[in-house]
């Protein structure tokens, strides 16, 4: 057993990864011990209330008191701040709106890094820029925690049932102790490469999306325009070569699909604003690599004038009412 240890030590030293080698092993063998969890929104909220159902103690904080409301009353204990988390758990996860977020709730003068204890393990699903992940990373590391990005695909839906993906970046031995956690929010949990790498994985993956989403919309408005009937359009598309997530998942046409936002004046789901926010994000890393994205760049100029017509709250696939209301109709 001892040679094993050493085996293993002398790859984490091969591999320069700074990690304490016992508390990794100590944290998989933790098991169902206090989770701390930071952003009780549209995605933190029923992600924390999947950690509750499994059976993991929650010790959550929220900006706004109101939102903690759902997962106290289902057992979660409730703290100020996220320093007070820190103090209290040593597995954390944060969900939050953006990279300004990110940075005020891990370094901020309440947050994580003032408390958290030696060997935590700090998991961060917020889409934020891939260069403040790994700045936070450092920040943990100097304090001897361990920081991962570990951003989700799925929205609101997926996220009640459980069945997210998780893009995961960080220190390749702490993967099995997140999956362990994540592995309750979400039916897939794929481990990407080092900080950083997870948040990389999201925003093309959502840079497609919203490609997809505005390709989805002017498809089934000319088809309408042409006398289509949409129901009948998007069958056809979904039998087709043309079939597409945002076609036979999420169809951004009122009426044509039940249990998504177009069904519901475009309430819920994933807001036009957030999206902005991430092809923004998208944006920054094609210019930082040198990358020609001529349709990235284009949707991120509908979903900004999207914001500004006042649809920032609206789910994202609004663009098809947008693109109704930009033709006069």
């Amino acid at each position: 057993m001892a040679a094993v240890l050493r085996g293993s030590l002398c790859l984490v030293g091969r591999c320069r990864k700074h990690v304490d080698f016992a508390c990794v092993f100590t944290r998989s063998m933790a098991s169902k011990t206090q989770v701390g969890f930071v952003g009780l929104g549209n995605m933190g909220n029923p992600m924390a209330k999947n950690l509750l159902k499994h059976g993991y103690p929650v010790i959550a904080t929220d900006v706004f008191p109101e939102s903690c409301k759902e997962v106290q009353e289902l057992g979660a204990q409730i703290v100020d701040n996220p320093a007070e988390v820190a103090d209290k758990a040593d597995r954390i996860i944060t969900m939050l709106p953006s990279s300004p977020n990110v940075i005020d709730v891990y370094t901020g003068p309440n947050g994580i890094l003032k408390k958290v204890k030696k060997g935590s393990l700090l998991i961060d699903s917020s889409t934020i820029d891939p260069s403040v992940s790994k700045e936070m990373a450092a920040a943990a590391l100097k304090l001897g925690a361990v920081f991962m990005d570990a951003p989700v695909s799925g929205g609101v839906g997926a996220a009640s049932s459980g069945k997210l993906t998780f893009m995961v970046g960080g220190v390749e031995e702490e993967f099995t102790a997140a999956k362990e956690l994540l592995s309750c929010m979400g039916a897939n949990v794929v481990y990407c490469g080092q900080v950083g790498t997870g948040q990389a994985a999201k925003i093309c993956n959502n840079m497609l999306l919203a490609i997809g989403m505005i390709g989805t919309s002017e498809t089934m408005n000319l088809g309408i325009r042409l006398g289509l009937d949409p129901k009948l359009l998007a069958k056809i598309l979904n039998m087709s070569s043309g079939r597409c997530w945002s076609s036979d998942t999420y169809n951004p046409v009122p009426g044509v699909m039940e249990g998504v936002p177009s069904g519901n004046n475009y309430q819920g789901g994933f807001g036009t604003q957030l999206m902005a926010k991430d092809l923004g994000l998208a944006q920054n890393t094609a210019t930082n690599t040198r990358t020609p994205v001529p349709l990235g760049s284009l949707a991120h100029q509908i979903y900004r004038m999207m914001c500004a017509r006042g649809y920032a709250n609206k789910d994202f696939s609004s663009v098809f009412q947008f693109l109704r209301e930009e033709e006069g109709q």
